[in-house]
């Protein structure tokens, strides 16, 4: 067997691979004399067929399978001992692969084109300048996250009288036309009504300034526009709702109205556990605004990572095969029409720079990511995920059983593992350009990132 290159300029290539009746006549008879050992023809008993009768039955195909196998794996081993630096896969030659006849060809030669990743050269020194947006915690922000949390813990308190932000709970019962009740009917007890959520005005005016037992005659349907949410504040199936066409009695047994929790130790230890040390108003603005920080710095990593990605790209100027690549999407992708891919083109030679870069700058800082590091920015992850609802004060087994859940998905574990090898990529990059540091609005910042 015959391998040879010929390198076409610094990112394309041709591996021409000459394939000799020797070096597959021995795997060949060797099959095939298992096939004769095996094989079930009719009129001869196993292993007893003649060898012309099975060369000529399962020659061909036989030879076929030989030949590609021998073919793959010498190319992948030739690819491998030559360290040539691949982009996708290789291709058959259009130009060159001459026509093979499996019937009577006994040599072959197999032509395939190969694409060659360029050599990256970046610099990364401190004459290199990168702006990094730090988003600036406004008063605003500060007040909304004490509003979230005065709502969250805040409960609904007993008035004496119903406004258009009260609650009202009450006993139904279904009436008929002349206003007696209808035996058997709907007759749910102590249900709680939205005022707000009434949408006939005439029907919702009725309900503000009523009382405890206050009597209010209306139509649910009516009054919500909704036969599905009136069917489950009836308690009835929803083909009973779909019919419905009734006035009910409801009677008031109590006027709730929301109360917003106060802002004291008390709610600071519900938030953040008995020992926390928030024990004022100040305390607590303090710790918002810390978290409300934290909570920006991944919007701001991720602006300077992007950033990165584009300064570097435009930097490198990496030369790529194009015309290949292109080529090779489509050979990987036949549900996608040639629109789709060209549409797309760009965003993937952007990505493939991009990588070939990380890889360079990974290889250089020996970039390796432990499992311990994984399951930390999964259980930050966790940990994000309970603040949202403004839940902080999460037990350490809660946290360390949701990352082993994500890790223990193939897909989730490769995306952590992928932001973690990008993130130590970027930080290398941090370390040794100039990072200027610059502070701006958060509505600044989304004008940007639009």
């Amino acid at each position: 067997m015959n391998i040879t290159r010929e390198n076409i300029d610094n990112v394309n290539a041709v591996i021409n691979i000459a394939i000799e009746k020797a070096d597959y006549e021995k795997q060949v008879a060797d099959v095939l004399k298992d096939y004769r050992q095996k094989a079930s023809i009719p009129g001869f008993r196993p292993g007893k067929a003649p060898k012309g009768l099975i060369q000529k039955r399962f020659g061909t195909a036989v030879l076929v399978e030989e030949v590609n196998k021998l073919l793959s794996q010498n190319l992948s081993k030739y690819m491998v001992e030559e360290k040539l630096p691949i982009l996708g896969e290789p291709l058959p030659n259009e130009e060159k692969q001459a026509p093979i006849n499996w019937e009577t060809d006994e040599n072959f030669t197999f032509s395939f084109d190969v694409a060659l990743a360029p050599e990256v050269k970046v610099s990364l020194d401190k004459d290199n300048k990168l702006k990094y947006y730090k988003i600036a915690v406004s008063d605003e922000m500060i007040q909304q996250q004490e509003e979230m949390a005065a709502n969250q813990l805040g409960e609904n308190v007993p008035v004496e009288e119903a406004t258009e932000t009260s609650s009202v709970r009450g006993d139904f019962v279904q009436i008929d036309a002349e206003g007696n009740d209808v035996e058997g009917g709907i007759a749910p007890k102590g249900v709680i009504l939205a005022v707000d959520r009434i949408k006939d005005a005439d029907i919702k005016k009725s309900f503000v300034g009523c009382k405890k037992e206050d009597i209010i005659i209306f139509d649910p349907v009516k009054a919500f526009e909704n036969r599905h949410e009136v069917g489950h504040m009836l308690n009835i199936k929803h083909g009973e709702a779909d019919e419905l066409n009734s006035e009910f009695k409801f009677t008031v047994t109590e006027v709730l109205q929301f109360q917003k929790a106060e802002l004291n130790e008390e709610l600071f230890k519900k938030l953040y556990g008995e020992d926390t040390e928030v024990k004022t108003i100040d305390d607590f603005r303090a710790r918002i605004k810390e978290e409300i920080a934290r909570s920006l710095v991944s919007s701001s990593d991720y602006k300077f990572a992007v950033d990165t990605r584009d300064a570097l790209v435009e930097q490198a100027n990496l030369e790529l095969p194009e015309a290949f690549l292109k080529r090779w999407l489509k050979e990987v992708n036949k549900e996608l029409t040639e629109e789709q891919i060209d549409q797309d083109f760009d965003g993937f030679m952007k990505d493939l720079q991009w990588q070939l870069i990380k890889d360079t700058i990974a290889k250089e800082g020996d970039v390796k990511i432990t499992p311990e590091e994984a399951e930390d920015f999964a259980k930050s992850v966790a940990l994000a995920q309970y603040q949202q609802y403004g839940i902080y004060d999460v037990p350490e087994e809660q946290l360390e059983s949701f990352a082993k859940m994500m890790l223990e998905k193939p897909e989730e574990n490769e995306r952590i593992y992928k932001k973690l090898h990008e993130d130590k990529v970027i930080a290398i990059v941090k370390e040794k350009v100039t990072v200027e540091e610059e502070e701006i609005s958060q509505e600044e910042f989304t004008k940007m990132m639009q």
